[in-house]
């Protein structure tokens, strides 16, 4: 049985398309924001590489200007998944391939979230599927889009629930920058599914 377990050297963190364009049509929009920036801050402070990818970023416009995506690899697309040519080569890159546990978050649930986790998988990632920040302009798409990739072996969890099992622990050096990270929360944070 698979078990899921995350650990800060084993792990990637991907970012998927939440530019500006999305902003008044995705249900609880903010919340995703809220919960990127998060998880954006924890990479940071745990050393996890990021992937940030925009889909058609001509059209559909660049990454929210709230999001500090500083220091992470900034991936343009036009297909759905985020495995883009540039996203499969960093994630074979010296630095990345060892990592094999990789927590999404981003937009909409039912198209690049749902293709990414499906092509993950069946390159043998544990997919980590973060619940409060990941939505759809349909909450039936996000339910549904949940549904079936737990159904394929996906894990849903939250931002809170990874962070605390990255750091295990109050002893962790990074234990109080994590804790703070985790007083914030947003006005309408997302339902579980």
């Amino acid at each position: 049985m698979r078990l899921g377990r995350l650990e800060p050297a084993r792990t990637v963190f991907l970012c998927c398309d939440i530019q500006e364009a999305f902003r008044g049509v995705i249900h609880r929009f903010p919340a995703v924001v809220h919960t990127a920036q998060r998880m954006l801050d924890a990479a940071r402070t745990l050393s996890i590489p990021v992937v940030v990818t925009e889909q058609y970023p001509k059209g559909l416009k660049r990454t929210v200007e709230e999001l500090d995506i500083t220091g992470c690899l900034k991936a343009e697309k036009t297909c759905f998944t985020m495995l883009s040519p540039a996203v499969r080569e960093w994630l074979h890159s010296a630095d990345v391939r060892a990592r094999r546990s990789a927590v999404l978050f981003g937009l909409e649930a039912h198209v690049c979230v749902q293709q990414t986790t499906l092509d993950l998988l069946e390159q043998g990632y544990d997919v980590h599927i973060l619940v409060d920040g990941v939505s759809s302009q349909l909450v039936a798409d996000r339910a549904v889009a949940f549904a079936r990739l737990q159904q394929a072996g996906a894990f849903l969890t939250t931002s809170e629930s990874v962070l605390m099992e990255l750091i295990r622990g109050k002893e962790h050096a990074h234990f109080k920058p994590i804790a703070g990270l985790l007083k914030l929360r947003p006005n309408e944070p997302l339902e579980a599914h």
